[in-house]
């Protein structure tokens, strides 16, 4: 299998099999492809060094291993020379860590890099144990990333990436050794939601509820798709008095529920709707676009022009922005463009002109009496936590039809950009309380299961005694770390789409089910009814 493509990890990927062709349905190359899967030998080998060498890991080895991670996610990068660029950082770090114990040849062999096609061509029980435990670490990666950006660490975290490597590349491991170390990924994955949750309310402070509208004003404007917080407080700064507007797109939307960030006057709107419709929203834009994280696309001929990258996210022959965070280019690319001539009134998937976000665990819980006197009263009977991954594949709108139909004395909670199918519904209120509540980023899951936690204190009974049903939509690797942390929670009865992931063997498909009760969905009218009953 040298030289050819494998990649199953992301939802869409080639016949609910795996992308093996020239490129990969996202549109990353081959090459790439096999760029990553080297990478990720690499750090494979890295890990098995610093297990032999702890004593000699640095803040820069726990970085590199941060960011080599998140580089292979889904839709962050499709330049093989950052890819290639990486590769050598690590292996020199890997050098550095061995270099005083050569002699000992175990070591040595230990860290030289795995070769991944063993994996993609292991027993199909192993090789789902293994890519549940790697597609799980890019995704805590991510958070992880986000959290040192803002200067916060946490040690059990960045230790838990060499352990979980060292388990991909160990040939040797069964299911009784890969199954715990399955469940720690959610473990963790819990630890370092709850540390990107503390950064970003520390530093920008906690969110509130906040109308965020869906009109472009007229004039130079930039739309910042992502989910890095840091750069946009950056790009804000550096706009400020300029004349140009900031607008958010996708996973960014609920930036403007932070105290210091919606301070920025210039902070105006949102633009657009989920990631995949990029490519049809973003043609003819007269404004630049910065990508701060995942989720980019390969950018179209008619838009090209004006897309930039910062962070790990790159794209051959794409305006790359540096540590410095000089964003410069953008600006005078923005003033350049010159904006739209008169205010244009976009809409959401459902017509709507203007959503809500804003509904963390400290909004929520900040009205928990409320919340808590609505369901003793029989006015709140049931909530529903729908939200996750958005994504191309027919199908979602599923999702859109569910929200729809939920019973009128219910209540919504979302998260991540799988809200932009619902978002601007006007379901109403239950009271004081909007039926529909966006509680942010996909690693807003925290949030929810904060809400959560506290409503079964509240009630004294389990979580999964609540009226509260999950259903859930995946796409990519941030989605498998919090699934595994629902299921290192012990919550039960969660309903899974579009499709199940490629990566899951019957024989580990089958232990969730049996142990969780993991469904796929169906209908929404056929899952309301085995939910309501």
């Amino acid at each position: 299998m040298a030289n050819q493509m494998f990649c199953f990890q992301c939802e869409q990927t080639a016949g609910c099999k795996a992308c093996t062709g020239g490129a990969g349905v996202c549109g990353k190359k081959a090459d790439t492809a096999v760029l990553q899967d080297e990478l990720t030998g690499s750090l494979i080998g890295l890990a098995h060094a610093a297990a032999n060498n702890g004593d000699l890991i640095t803040e820069n080895t726990d970085q590199l291993v941060i960011e080599g991670l998140f580089t292979t996610i889904t839709n962050v990068n499709f330049n093989n020379e950052t890819i290639s660029a990486i590769i050598e950082k690590v292996e020199a770090e890997k050098a550095r860590l061995v270099q005083n114990c050569c002699s000992c040849l175990s070591v040595c062999a230990q860290s030289d890099n795995y070769d991944m096609n063993k994996l993609w061509a292991a027993d199909e029980d192993i090789r789902s144990l293994k890519s549940l435990i790697l597609f799980g670490i890019r995704g805590v990666a991510a958070y992880a990333y986000h959290a040192a950006v803002l200067g916060y660490h946490n040690p059990d975290v960045n230790t838990f990436f060499y352990k979980a490597l060292c388990a991909v590349g160990t040939d040797d491991y069964g299911m009784e050794e890969l199954l715990p170390i399955v469940m720690e990924v959610g473990e963790i994955n819990l630890k370092c939601m709850a540390l990107l949750d503390k950064a970003n309310t520390e530093v920008y402070g906690n969110p509130t509820p906040t109308e965020v509208s869906l009109t472009v004003e007229k004039g130079p404007f930039i739309v910042i798709s992502g989910h890095d917080l840091y750069d946009l407080k950056q790009l804000l700064e550096q706009t400020e008095d300029k004349g140009i507007n900031i607008y958010t797109h996708g996973e960014m939307l609920p930036a403007h529920a932070y105290p210091e960030l919606k301070k920025y006057s210039h902070l105006k709107g949102n633009f657009g709707t989920a990631w995949q419709n990029q490519q049809k929203e973003f043609a003819d834009i007269p404004a630049p676009i910065l990508f701060t994280t995942n989720c980019l696309m390969p950018p179209k001929a008619n838009y090209a022009d004006r897309v930039f990258t910062t962070e790990v996210v790159s794209y051959p022959g794409m305006v790359h922005i540096g540590d410095d965070k000089n964003f410069m280019p953008v600006i005078e690319k923005a003033l350049a463009l010159g904006g739209y001539p008169t205010d244009m009134h976009f809409t959401g998937i459902n017509g709507g002109q203007k959503v809500m976000t804003g509904f963390s665990h400290n909004a929520v819980l900040s009205v928990a009496d409320t919340v808590i006197e609505a369901v003793k009263s029989g006015a709140i009977k049931h909530f529903f936590l729908v939200g996750g991954c958005d994504g191309a594949k027919p199908g979602r709108n599923y999702y859109t039809e569910f929200v729809k139909q939920t019973p009128s004395d219910s209540v919504v909670l979302t998260l991540a950009c799988g809200k932009y199918r619902f978002n601007d519904l006007d379901l109403g209120t239950i009271g004081s309380l909007p039926r529909i509540m966006d509680m942010g980023q996909c690693n807003d899951a925290y949030s929810a299961i904060k809400v959560a936690v506290a409503l079964a204190e509240a009630f004294d009974c389990g979580v999964n005694d609540l009226p509260l049903s999950m259903v859930l939509s995946w796409y990519e690797q941030k989605a498998v770390c919090i699934l595994l942390t629902l299921l290192h929670l012990g919550i039960k009865n969660i309903f899974l789409g579009p499709s199940l992931p490629a990566f899951l063997s019957p024989g580990v498909l089958n232990f969730l089910v049996e142990h969780y009760n993991i469904a796929p969905i169906s209908t929404p009218e056929e899952d309301l009814k085995k939910i309501l009953g």
